[in-house]
């Protein structure tokens, strides 16, 4: 399916001279004199090689169809990550590097989607928020609330993260799978 280059978001696969691509970032920028061009970072999804591309607003790029599967995460054995798919009960051994940065937020029994092309693995999909306890905080500053001020935690899987003062250690909290920002307190 073409879509437009202002349409480019991280995440997308795109296919490029027979290989697929993997969109890691974009930055649209509209420079003072001609048209607006989106700066698109993206790797390889079979070699791993990275490339920076420009697409200008009327320029057209495939975006690869993907079939999506729910699976359920079950464990990791060093590089590799086991998957079983919920209906079938079929288990998929995957490479770590699939997830990328968002594999700290991975758990045990997580229910996932992986994408798959040509009934090849291609990218799997965390939830996009996810339930952790603040293990330890920071104590809060005299005088930090004035201002709106974050403070440094660690949650139960290890991962440091800014939350607002009023976060304690025991604490549930909802945090970004994307970016493992704090998103607000579990219920």
């Amino acid at each position: 399916m073409k879509i437009f280059g202002v349409d480019i978001r991280p995440g997308m696969i795109l296919e490029d001279n027979g290989k697929l691509y993997r969109v890691l970032k974009t930055q649209h920028t509209q420079p003072g004199k001609g048209g607006a061009y989106m700066m698109v970072e993206m790797k390889c999804i079979t070699d791993g090689t990275k490339r920076n591309e420009r697409y200008r607003s009327a320029d057209t790029v495939e975006k690869v169809a993907l079939e999506g599967r729910p699976m359920q995460y079950l464990f990791r054995a060093d590089d590799s990550l086991t998957f079983m798919d919920t209906t079938t009960y079929d288990q998929v051994i995957l490479p770590s590097e699939l997830i990328g940065d968002q594999i700290v937020w991975l758990t045990e029994n997580m229910e996932v989607h992986v994408e798959f092309y040509n009934e090849q693995p291609v990218t799997i999909a965390l939830p996009d928020k996810v339930e952790v306890e603040i293990t330890e905080a920071d104590p809060v500053v005299k005088g930090q609330t004035a201002a709106s001020s974050y403070k440094s935690a660690r949650v139960s899987n290890g991962q440091r993260i800014q939350v607002p003062p009023y976060i304690e250690a025991g604490t549930r909290i909802i945090v970004n799978t994307a970016d493992g920002s704090f998103v607000g307190r579990a219920q």
